[in-house]
């Protein structure tokens, strides 16, 4: 037996583990989610609901603490300048089998990522490290990339170019680790099923009912088990409904709820004891720049864009307390050169103009062969989504005379078909990978693959690229907000709002954390009182 090995035992035996004593009820929380999770392979995950899986069931170099501050993961310390970075991994960590958890997992699952073969929409994320972005073009090979294993807990990285968030960036699905054994021995499969994944975190996926159910258990190999004061996170019911959701919660069959505004009357009317939370997320009108696209028009998207008043948008369709008018692409939280991005480098928002409106949707149709051919609207099948849409149905057809056709799809494949570029419009939402203001700037970048539109502007790229070669704090953010301004300028998106969500959660239920940044809900600190 290894030193290793053994070490892993003895944790098991000494850290504070302790099994259910025979007939014991496991401690479980009960939750519900929307949609299924549509990639449990970190390497590809892109989507909130993997996203926040992944946070209970992974653990990268550096994870989440209770207030939202980077704390150690797997790795106990680290070292950084602006060319390289070090850091050693923890004694005792383990995979989900006792296996040890090594730096090479870590080298192999960033290759993994950067590999066009791969074809991660997140590969992007990736860049600091050396040659990332030249591999992930084909130009290099993988064994290129800036992350060498010293020995099993040492982890070695050289950087691009200084990247003073890249702490941030540790604790993000992309960086977490692979064992390479047990990824190339599925296939291509892994993360598809329970049986096809491999886990480090608080927790193990043990059940997955495609459409149906999860279950994730304590896993009692965890370096940090003993913080754990849940043994089971079961998600017995998947569902878009909120009607179906307020009675399961009423029921008390889930533990927590989130309100929307279908039934935000019914929760005051029953007195539940609501909470807010703004998620650093915003939501805009996302077009497809694509060649052979109407919406590649300018005149046209103008003329959308002057017709939507954001304030009545938030009032009449949003109908959240708290949530904010979308202004531009960077939100009102991010922290900016000393206070707020936003506050530094103010934007005016744009004014609902009806008769700018009709010149450049006449402008749009000589350009277009003198019509106007209907406009597809992607969108998710829930009720939000569906009321959403048809508020901009109701919207283009009386103001400009412009026919909006709606696409609904479950959240799995609406995903697909924006990637593919199947949409003129969708409703796009983009939450925080981490706490600067490169999160949103980098996105509508041409080597961006959640660039789903495909907007291009060489001015955007060269802007974003002046920012990534300096650490001068003022110099980038200056470029970020000038990258901007050329972004709303073409009308390459148009901001809605800044995200409100209103959830509950049974009495018995403490210590939910919400992250702004970082996989949200987290449900590693409850604890329940029964």
């Amino acid at each position: 037996m290894t030193p290793r090995r053994l070490l892993a035992l003895l944790a098991l035996c000494f850290a504070g583990f302790a099994p259910l004593s025979a007939g014991a009820e496991p401690r479980t929380i009960k939750l519900l989610l929307s949609s299924e999770p549509p990639q449990m392979n970190s390497a590809r995950a892109t989507d909130q609901i993997s996203i926040m899986l992944l946070g209970h069931l992974m653990e990268g170099l550096t994870r989440y603490g209770q207030n939202g501050e980077l704390i150690p993961g797997i790795a106990e310390s680290w070292k950084m300048d602006d060319q390289r970075a070090t850091f050693q991994l923890r004694r005792g960590a383990v995979w989900a089998d006792g296996k040890p958890v090594r730096a090479q997992d870590f080298v192999f699952a960033w290759r993994t990522a950067v590999d066009p073969k791969t074809a991660s929409e997140y590969a992007f994320i990736l860049y600091p490290l050396q040659n990332a972005e030249a591999i992930n073009a084909g130009k290099l090979p993988t064994s290129a990339l800036g992350v060498s294993a010293r020995d099993d807990l040492t982890l070695d990285i050289a950087f691009e170019k200084p990247c003073g968030y890249f702490l941030g960036l540790t604790a993000f699905p992309t960086y977490l680790p692979l064992r390479e054994d047990f990824y190339t021995q599925k296939t291509g499969r892994y993360g598809a099923d329970a049986s096809d994944l491999l886990t480090n975190g608080p927790f193990k996926l043990t059940s997955w009912v495609h459409g149906a159910s999860l279950i994730l258990e304590k896993n009692p190999l965890y370096w940090d088990a003993e913080r754990l004061h849940v043994d089971r996170i079961e998600i017995p019911y998947i569902t878009s409904d909120p009607n179906t959701a307020y009675n399961l919660f009423l029921d008390k069959k889930v533990d927590t709820l989130g309100i929307s505004k279908e039934n935000l009357d019914r929760a005051q009317a029953d007195r539940l004891k609501m909470k807010a939370f703004a998620d650093g997320s915003v939501w805009y009108m996302d077009f497809n720049h694509r060649e052979g696209r109407v919406t590649k028009n300018y005149h046209l998207r103008k003329a959308l864009q002057l017709v939507f008043d954001a304030k009545e948008y938030v009032s009449r369709v949003v109908g959240i307390p708290g949530t904010k008018v979308g202004v531009s692409l960077i939100p009102s939280w991010v922290p900016g050169v000393s206070g707020r991005f936003r506050v530094e480098f103010p934007l005016t928002p744009t004014k609902p103009d009806i008769e700018e409106a009709k010149r450049q949707l006449e402008l749009a149709r000589q350009e277009l062969g003198g019509t106007i051919p209907p406009l597809v609207w992607l969108t998710d099948d829930g009720p939000a989504a569906g009321r959403q849409a048809e508020y901009f149905q109701y919207l283009f057809r009386t103001r400009l005379g412009v026919d909006l056709r709606i696409d609904r799809q479950i959240f799995k494949q609406r995903l697909a078909k924006m990637t593919a570029g199947e949409f003129d419009i969708v409703s796009a939402g983009w939450g925080p990978d981490f706490a600067d203001p490169m999160t949103y700037a980098e996105l509508f970048t041409t080597w961006n693959d959640n660039n789903r539109g495909k907007y291009n502007s060489a001015e955007y790229d060269a802007l974003i690229r002046k920012a990534q070669s300096t650490a001068d704090p003022q110099t980038r953010m200056s470029a970020m907000a000038a990258a901007e301004k050329v972004l709303l300028d073409d009308v390459g998106i148009v901001p809605m709002n800044e995200r409100v969500l209103i959830y509950a959660h049974q009495p018995r239920v403490s210590g939910i954390v919400r992250h702004v940044v970082g996989p949200d809900p987290d449900y590693t600190w409850i604890t329940l009182s029964d």
